[in-house]
């Protein structure tokens, strides 16, 4: 059943969305449905979301009231009953916790440009080795931060998303290693629909570097180029990219010394815009189907990197695995900017050259 668990968990968030925990459902039903204890459904959904499943129903019910606190005229109480909850008292109670707020003040503010980054997002744990080492992830992270899209601001890392064509925002900080946070990173999510919610979590863990397998620390130090940095700084984290075309578009572009206005003008242009976000985010990624060679010439890129560019886009649209060949990509992208793209994107969607 191992290789199933992220399936099940899947199946149960969708239950939860289709109301499996409103209006006096419980964990012990809900891990009935799914065939399992509610102790080893309350572990999965700890492991692969970082919450257990009442606190994911209760924060859904919570965003879906506030919505439509946002979206309609019913009266607060109407919208308590709408949302699922059992009581209008639980409804404040739930609504002040999540969002620090009361109903009728959320309804005040309901026209605000920064209705996203107020939500409250979803609060979710993500564990990590005892050694994970933040500050170094911190720091690649925003030597390659992508402008518009991608923030280090302090010790909190900001990157807008889309998820079903609407955007959403992510927020990642170091858990309080003195508190119940403790051997964990905090992400808050700030997502339009929930449906997709644990691929977004283990994206996140791809870009952070948390999904690393770390039994292979164990052959490392006999590696004759990694060895010595694998003995001085054992479980070192290996970050990853958000989505193999981001990766490949920082690479492509990353040879220019102008990269960071060229990434910055790719960006504005393409990118849907998303208002009202802390830290200077202003677009979200550019969706992969849209970049075409046409789409591409208003920009002023330099040729053989807006080719390259409709070249990556065009193979990653028809779900292609991306040979950097020289031949076809030009001499100017070296070896080093190839083996750089697969690292990034784990090996999923690149093939290097020998």
């Amino acid at each position: 059943m191992g290789s199933n668990r992220p399936e099940i968990v899947c199946e149960a968030v969708q239950l939860i969305i289709g109301g499996a925990l409103d209006n006096g459902g419980t964990e012990v039903a809900l891990a009935e449905r799914v065939g399992m204890s509610p102790r080893h459904l309350r572990r999965l959904f700890l492991t692969h979301l970082g919450a257990t499943p009442d606190q994911l129903a209760r924060s859904r019910r919570a965003h879906f009231a506030r919505r439509l606190l946002d979206d309609t005229d019913l009266t607060i109480l109407d919208v308590a009953f709408a949302s699922g909850f059992g009581s209008l008292r639980q409804f404040n109670r739930t609504m002040q916790q999540i969002f620090n707020d009361s109903p009728a003040s959320l309804r005040g503010r309901r026209h605000q440009a920064d209705r996203l980054a107020a939500d409250g997002g979803l609060a979710l744990r993500l564990p990590v080795a005892s050694d994970y080492d933040w500050d170094a992830v911190r720091s690649f992270l925003a030597a390659r931060a992508i402008p518009g899209v991608e923030v280090l601001h302090g010790d909190t890392y900001r990157r807008t998303i889309t998820v079903a064509g609407s955007p959403g925002l992510l927020e990642v900080s170091p858990g309080d290693a003195a508190g119940p946070a403790g051997g964990c990173l905090l992400l808050r999510a700030h997502l339009p629909y929930w449906e997709g919610l644990i691929h977004i979590v283990d994206r996140v863990a791809r870009v952070l570097g948390t999904d690393a397998d770390h039994a292979a620390d164990v052959a490392m130090p006999a590696d004759p180029v990694l060895g010595a940095l694998a003995t001085t700084r054992p479980g070192s984290p290996i970050p990853g990219a958000w989505h193999p075309f981001e990766a490949g578009i920082w690479t492509i572009l990353s040879g220019r010394p102008s990269h960071e206005r060229l990434l910055e003008k790719f960006v504005a242009q393409l990118g849907a815009p998303v208002h009202g976000l802390p830290s200077g985010l202003t677009h979200t990624f550019p969706d992969v189907t849209i970049v075409t060679q046409a789409a591409l010439a208003p920009l002023g890129l330099p040729e053989s990197e807006a080719a390259a560019i409709a070249l990556l886009a065009a193979t990653l649209s028809a779900g292609g695995a991306v040979r950097m060949d020289p031949g076809q990509w030009r001499p100017w992208l070296a070896l080093a900017a190839a083996h750089l793209m697969a690292h990034r994107d784990g090996l999923r969607n690149v093939t290097a050259p020998a």
